[in-house]
């Protein structure tokens, strides 16, 4: 602990990237108590104060049906977090498991998984998601199946290259010669050592499955109104720029701020991991 809170300590950015990400995870979680107008975030007009300019009533300003800003980036960030969690908690295990069996096992094993995953990683990342929400029905739910089948590739890849140089390290032939499994090995030896490196890029990556939720939703094939979600707000007000520059400029505040604060983390979280190992 004090090794990290030294570090933390000596690299500033690193304690500005913690301090935007508990702001945003306090703002979803505690969105019904801080939001001045929790019925914004569904289904509610008020055409008396449509587009309104940031004021002391309305600190981000209104959208075009007189909804308040502030509260529906709060309820946003709801969805996008669920969201990053629900995409990492299904693609790291998978992507871990897959890359722990390729570069352990090798054979046909690995020819196998490998190829199928260079297949997936050569076709870019948000071109994979729209063609997957392109044939499904644009869900919540949908958006989660098809963010997670482009992510699961990149762990496979991380881990299979560090299982490639573990193997064959003393610690694995020990295992190894006093009997243990295979299963054993992989998981019990050769995964505790790979953790540094799937937790920094699971910190890092929150931020893209943010950022990529939120370009599907731009383009009309993420969360569906009246649900709110930062992608979809920028893509509303972008057709009002730049009278109306609040309807866009807030939303994407929004989404810098997550996808920054996560970035400062996952940098910070390399150095203090790598301390430790």
């Amino acid at each position: 602990m004090k090794r990290i809170l030294h570090i933390l300590a000596a690299n500033p950015l690193t304690l500005c990237g913690a301090v935007l990400v508990l702001l945003v995870v306090m703002a979803a979680l505690l969105a019904d108590v801080i939001a001045p107008y929790p019925e914004h975030a569904g289904a509610v007009v008020d055409f008396v104060n449509f587009n309104k300019p940031p004021s002391s009533t309305y600190l981000f300003g209104t959208d075009l049906v007189g909804r308040d800003l502030f509260s529906r980036i709060l309820y946003a960030y709801r969805i996008s977090l669920l969201l990053g969690v629900v995409v990492l908690a299904v693609a790291v295990p998978v992507g871990v498991a897959l890359g722990l069996m390729a570069g352990y096992l090798s054979g046909w094993c690995e020819y196998l998984i490998m190829r199928v995953t260079d297949v997936f990683l050569s076709i870019p990342p948000l071109v994979l998601a729209m063609s997957i929400m392109g044939v499904l029905e644009p869900t919540l739910i949908n958006g989660m199946l098809a963010v997670t089948a482009m992510w699961w590739p990149w762990y496979t890849r991380l881990v299979y290259n560090i299982v490639r140089g573990e193997k064959v390290e003393g610690y694995v032939l020990a295992a190894e010669v006093i009997g243990a499994s295979r299963t054993h090995t992989m998981f019990r030896e050769i995964l505790p050592n790979c953790l540094p490196a799937i937790v920094t890029k699971m910190t890092l990556d929150f931020g893209f499955v943010i950022l990529i939720v939120s370009s599907l939703s731009f383009l009309g094939l993420g969360v569906q109104p009246p649900t709110p979600d930062l992608g979809s707000m920028v893509a509303d007000g972008a057709k009002y720029l730049p009278d109306s520059w609040w309807l866009s400029v807030f939303p994407g505040l929004a989404i810098l701020v997550a996808v920054f604060g996560f970035n400062l983390i996952g940098d910070g979280l390399r150095d203090i991991l790598g301390a430790d190992t």
